[in-house]
């Protein structure tokens, strides 16, 4: 029987490569995932690892100190010194750190915006600084002075004795480049730049004079980190905790892996529709394959093969196929990770040099995946070709569905699209939700042969125009159900998501739109392109500007108010009503100074604050007083939280900064205006003034990257789906070559017998592409429930014109999946084709 298997595989090359082609896409793209995923996750903890280079024990301080709600606690000098001469230690080194934006000659950022990094340079022993070896130059020594790293000078053309432009949290420095360094750190190998000051310079932008954000410390020879470690915590204050260098890089490693886990999911998931996808097609193929083998599986029934042996001479068929595919998947999968690290460092986000990781996991995944997806999908064919009778297949009496048997499949098919549909209408979750809509698929797909004959029926008015070849492809297309709907099937599911997530993603954008046009009335919002804090010099300047008629920044301040943990928002209480649109519930922004705060009514309902109720607050410096609510007005994405004059906020920060700052001008949002705006804050690269359009854009930009790269991942659905239509209609016209050779035989002609071929193509893959976008369309406008309840402005938008182009999509799979096999058809020799068995 395994001898006869193996025959059977080698004897039907042609008819199982659509097969195999389907297995190794699904595979492809798993084990492209994993080396993918894999090489970045090793190239950045590599990187991270170089990072901690020359450190044994570094010292950090906690967080949080008792009794104040957002303080940072800071590394002293003493601490420092006491650091440099425990037992067991080397040396130690001091860093601050921060945000420092670097604009090139051309005045564009240089960099990542979150990894534009300032710090300071140390000299240790020797006046050098180990972590930075000096390529060319000096170390910067006084203020106004800067060292950059070589691969940020290269990029933005700079050389030793050049001034650079930078920003630290808006105000536009103009430093002397004294000297170019390299480095192996993780955020510079990742397309990040760095930015060395002197350390009294870089206390002086990044925390206070003789204060550090870490201490790291070097053991001495013979001192391991877990030593040096104990001897440091003797010396170390209540706010300060040490960690090995070893801890961190494992902190790191850990961090990496747990963000490479999140896109690893991701495509798999994708790599998961594309299999599942394939198991239609496999299933088919083995199905058809089965039934032309009939007569030659009942004779070795008669000579003595038990209905067992049978089954397994069908898998190990399949075992084979999914083998030969899974190698091939696996080799395809490599050339797709090299290819996804090339998109990726094309697009801007570098990454660090490494190898590709193809690990053992990955070769047995992919290699198990190709064998158990297509022996799952052979099992049914195989057991249903054991159960034929010898006798009744020799005389080819086929096996036909009993009434019993569809009214099981279609009572199944019921139950699971009910139980799906509720699941999907009374989601509290997207964990529900998506339980619901893979029982719904599942139960369509069940239900997909007793729905094909009537849908398709509804096209013979248009089927007729074509005549006899038209009446005949109906007939094809509802001859045999199951075999229609498990290749409608296939496109139907890539439809069904491609669809949903069109319908999701449009009414998302126009919900962002409602929300920015009804909740802002500035004309501008000014931030760092980073989000990192902007000095609130820059708010000064632009209150003072001749355009602006009003401004207010959005300042946040750590707080506990009624004991519970919250952030105080710091506004202009006097101009804060000309720039927002909110709508209140109860109270205004009219009287916002002092001790009277406003907040959004979810807040207000969470802790059952009312207009009029007296709060309890602590402030960020410890400082403990009184609140009264003066408003409530009704938040969203763009505005929330507890808002207080910033005045009466101010003497409580230590530190004053603001996350943005709104404005209004004379002449409302013209290029004109953001130019002169833009000159006044010194042409900062770092600075991003947007108008209520520029943030709905930038919002769109990220959804239709997001929404491109998803159709883009589909799409491997919707290939696999073709190779099923090809490979049902090319099985199709070999089962039917004697019907085609009569039909010749009696008059119709090569170009009937292809148009009936392609007819019959184009009416199953719309059946698919209607089943799809009908599916979903009821996903889009279901998950609509779930996406109001973070975003409360969502109203169901339907794109017309995305879903008659997927319509014209479906259409053209079918008008070219078709073009092989109607070719193959109109070839067929006709008394060759009458006298085949």
């Amino acid at each position: 029987m395994f001898r006869t298997a193996l025959r059977n595989v080698l004897a039907h090359k042609a008819r199982l490569l659509m097969t195999v082609l389907a297995v190794m896409l699904g595979v492809a793209f798993v084990s492209g995932t994993l080396v993918f995923t894999s090489t970045i996750s090793d190239a950045f903890q590599k990187s991270s690892e170089k990072g901690f280079t020359g450190v044994d024990v570094a010292i950090e301080p906690r967080h949080k100190e008792e009794g104040r709600p957002g303080a940072t606690a800071r590394l002293s000098q003493e601490l420092l010194d006491k650091a440099a001469k425990v037992p067991g230690a080397a040396s130690a080194t001091g860093t601050v750190s921060g945000f420092a934006a670097i604009a090139d000659k051309k005045g564009k950022l240089v960099g990542e915006g979150f990894d534009s990094t300032g710090s300071n340079y140390y000299p240790g022993a020797g006046g050098k600084d180990p972590r930075y070896p000096l390529k060319s130059g000096r170390a910067p020594q006084n203020a106004g002075e800067i060292a950059l790293d070589a691969k940020t000078a290269e990029r933005a053309g700079y050389k030793v004795g050049d001034t650079v432009r930078i920003s630290i949290d808006g105000p536009v420095l103009s430093e002397k480049l004294t000297g170019v360094f390299t480095t192996d750190d993780g955020n510079v190998s990742a397309g990040g730049s760095l930015a060395l000051f002197d350390t009294a310079t870089a206390q002086q932008h990044y925390a206070k004079p003789g204060e550090f954000s870490r201490i790291d410390v070097k053991a001495a020879a013979g001192t391991s980190q877990a030593a040096l470690k104990t001897s440091l915590t003797k010396v170390l204050p209540k706010n300060a905790e040490a960690t090995t260098a070893k801890e961190l890089a494992d902190e790191q490693s850990r961090v990496i892996a747990q963000g490479m886990d999140g896109m690893r999911s991701v495509l798999l998931v994708f790599a998961g529709i594309s299999l599942f996808v394939g198991i239609f097609i496999i299933a088919n193929t083995f199905t058809m394959l089965v039934a032309q083998r009939t007569k030659e599986l009942a004779l070795l029934r008669a000579v003595g093969a038990s209905r067992r042996q049978v089954t397994r001479s069908v898998l190990i068929e399949a075992i084979v196929v999914g083998a030969v595919a899974g190698a091939l998947g696996l080799l395809a999968g490599i050339g797709i990770g090299a290819g996804l690290r090339s998109l990726l460092n094309s697009t801007g986000a570098t990454i660090p040099d490494g190898p590709l990781v193809v690990s053992p996991s990955t070769i047995v995944t992919s290699l198990a995946v190709g064998v158990l997806v297509t022996k799952l999908a052979a099992w049914l064919p195989a057991r249903r070709a054991a159960k034929i009778p010898p006798v009744a297949a020799m005389n080819s009496v086929h096996a036909v569905a009993t009434t019993k048997s569809l009214v099981v499949r279609n009572s199944i098919g019921g139950a699971l699209t009910a139980a799906g549909a509720a699941l999907v209408l009374t989601a509290t979750s997207s964990t529900m939700m998506g339980i619901g809509a893979a029982l719904v698929l599942v139960g369509i797909f069940v239900l997909t042969p007793l729905l094909s004959r009537p849908v398709i029926a509804a096209a013979a008015p248009v089927l007729r125009l074509f005549g006899i070849s038209g009446k005949l492809a109906r007939q094809n297309a509802v001859r045999n159900p199951r075999r229609t709907a498990a290749t409608a099937s296939a496109l139907m599911i890539g439809l069904t998501l491609i669809t949903g997530l069109t319908v999701i993603a449009g009414s998302v954008q126009q919900a962002i739109d409602k929300m920015a046009t009804s909740s802002l009335k500035a004309d501008y919002v000014v931030s760092m392109a980073s989000m990192t804090p902007l000095s609130p010099d820059v708010a000064k300047k632009l209150a003072a500007h001749p355009d602006v008629t009003a401004a207010s920044p959005l300042r946040s301040s750590p707080a506990r108010i009624d004991g519970e943990h919250q952030s105080l928002t710091g506004v202009d209480g006097r101009t804060i009503g000309k720039l927002t649109g909110l709508e209140f519930t109860a109270g205004s922004f009219a009287g916002l100074s002092g001790d009277k705060v406003v907040m959004d009514d979810a807040t207000a309902r969470s802790y059952h604050w009312k207009l009029g109720s007296s709060l309890d607050v602590t402030y960020e410096d410890g400082t403990k007083g009184r609140l009264s609510v003066s408003g409530i007005y009704k938040g969203n994405d763009l505005m929330r939280g507890v808002w207080i004059d910033k005045e009466a906020l101010a003497p409580h920060q230590s530190q004053i900064d603001d996350r943005q700052v709104m404005i209004k001008t004379k002449g409302g949002a013209t290029e004109a205006t953001k130019d002169r705006l833009a000159k006044a804050l010194g042409d900062n690269p770092a600075i991003q003034i947007q108008t209520k359009q520029d943030i709905s854009d930038n919002i769109s930009k990220a959804i239709g990257l997001l929404l491109n790269m998803l159709y883009g991942l589909l799409g491997m659905a919707v290939v696999v789906a073709v190779l099923g239509v090809v490979n049902t209609l090319a099985m199709s016209v070999f089962e039917r070559q004697q019907e085609i050779g009569m039909l010749r035989a009696i008059g119709l002609d090569r170009k009937g017998i292809k148009r009936m071929v392609r007819l019959e193509s184009l009416v199953i893959s719309l059946f698919g592409g209607v089943m799809g976008v009908g599916l979903g369309v009821f996903f889009g406008w279901a998950a609509g429930d779930l996406i109001k309840k973070a975003l409360s402005t969502y109203e169901l938008v339907l794109p017309w014109g995305s879903m008659a182009v997927f319509l014209l999509l479906a259409a053209l799979v079918g008008m070219l999946a078709a073009l092989w096999p109607a070719r193959r058809a109109a070839k067929l020799n006709m008394l060759a084709a009458i006298k085949a068995e």
